[in-house]
């Protein structure tokens, strides 16, 4: 099925806010075999609103719409759509009740402007928006179907989740049974991870996909497989994902779509370890990555953001001989700030961090985008740690983010015994 989107807002045309509804939407709707065919993001004007929406119905029997639903006089979508599609704009009382439910939830009081957005189109179908004031509208015209959502991105993935998707799941259907297996892979580059699986992913069968989707640090390597025999297509699946697992080994960190962190709070739960973290460059991204997951306090200690020398000396037991002597970009440094992280949260694994971000701040020895990681666990015999110094490539936020998924990885390596 293929389904087009038109992102709506003047803000996206000026790079004040960055679209990120459009990929949402296709994630959502890839794992059932339904793509986005076209994309088009237009201002918040009536005419290219309306040339959107022809080229889309002429594209696609399915068209999603995101924002210009708000309450001001520049969110004009619901009445283009209504001109579109007919009918006249409407109080409609079930919606007004909703939005009195959003607004009271919010401990705020309803004003006239946000009471408006109960007025809706009669052509439409209303889908009450239980997280935003902005009601969803769901519009048809022969067998095409229109859906207009508001461009607040958490509104736009729960409500397309949990109630505009089974809608268009159900009023489309399909015969064909698709069924996904997903590898998390590290320590391959993706062409190395191409070359090393070729001759495998030449002899797939024609009912398979494999599809390369590179993270910093990992590779989710997703394998669709389309068949109208469900039992079959499980089973193929299954079958080749375990091949594939075989083959890459200790590189297979995990057979389900699981970030590092997920998969180091499974790991860390298994053995009854408790996380911790001493960040200096990564400034408590890794415990960031890891608290944004539901339930991470069962496995979950404390974090410490050690960014100065003074820091890392008072709160972590870092030597202040080693700070001279090495640096605090050093192994014996980060070393003891992982060690130390234990000690001060009662922690049995722990991930420490420092390096230089960028964009200044480096030298010859140890240009930007150079990163010394330590993991160090308490066992009944004693500590076990590994480090190591890495060089990433790219600008601050991108090396943050490269070094939080490497120390993640080095974690649940360390616990697994493969370090």
């Amino acid at each position: 099925m293929n389904v087009s989107v038109i992102v709506i807002g003047d803000e996206l045309l000026i790079g004040q806010v960055v679209d990120t509804n459009s990929g949402e939407l296709a994630r959502q709707m890839a794992p059932w075999g339904w793509r986005v065919a076209d994309v088009q993001t237009v201002a918040d004007d009536a005419d290219a609103i309306t040339r959107a929406i022809d080229r889309a119905m002429e594209l696609s029997d399915i068209v999603l719409t995101t924002g210009g639903l708000g309450p001001t006089k520049d969110d004009i979508t619901k009445g283009v759509l209504c001109d579109y599609f007919g009918g006249e704009l409407r109080l409609d009382e079930a919606t007004l009740e909703n939005v009195r439910r959003v607004v009271s939830r919010r401990g705020i009081a309803l004003n006239r402007l946000t009471a408006d957005q109960a007025i809706v189109p009669t052509s439409a179908t209303i889908i009450q928006n239980e997280v935003g004031t902005a009601p969803i509208t769901w519009f048809e015209r022969g067998d095409k179907v229109l859906v207009s959502m508001p461009g607040v991105p958490f509104e736009t993935r729960q409500m397309f989740s949990e109630k505009v998707f089974p809608m268009l799941r159900r009023r489309f259907g399909t015969d064909v049974a698709i069924r996904h297996a997903t590898l998390i892979v590290t320590g391959y580059t993706e062409s190395a991870l191409a070359m090393k699986i070729a001759d495998w992913e030449t002899a797939l069968p024609p009912h398979l996909h494999l599809a390369y989707l590179p993270r910093p640090g990992v590779i989710r390597l997703r394998l669709d497989g389309t068949h109208r025999d469900e039992k079959f297509i499980t089973a193929e699946v299954d079958r080749y994902a375990g091949e594939l697992a075989g083959m890459l080994g200790d590189a297979v960190l995990a057979t389900d779509d699981l970030s590092p962190a997920e998969i180091l709070l499974h790991d860390a739960g298994q053995q009854g370890m408790m996380i911790a973290t001493a960040e200096s460059c990564t400034g408590g991204n890794i415990a960031h990555s890891i608290t944004m997951i539901p339930g991470s306090s069962a496995a979950m200690q404390g974090g410490i953001v050690a960014y100065s020398n003074e820091v890392k000396r008072r709160i972590l037991n870092v030597s202040a001989d080693d700070l001279d002597r090495y640096g605090a970009v050093s192994i014996p440094v980060v070393e003891q700030m992982a060690r130390g992280a234990c000690e001060a949260t009662g922690a049995t694994i722990a991930m420490a961090t420092s390096g230089i971000a960028g964009p200044g701040g480096g030298t010859e020895e140890k240009p930007v985008g150079t990163v010394c990681i330590a993991v160090a666990m308490k066992t009944a015999d004693g500590w076990k740690t590994y480090s190591e110094t890495a060089r990433f490539p790219g600008n601050r936020p991108r090396v943050i983010d490269a070094a939080t998924t490497r120390a993640l990885i080095l974690a649940i390596k360390l616990l697994r015994g493969q370090l």
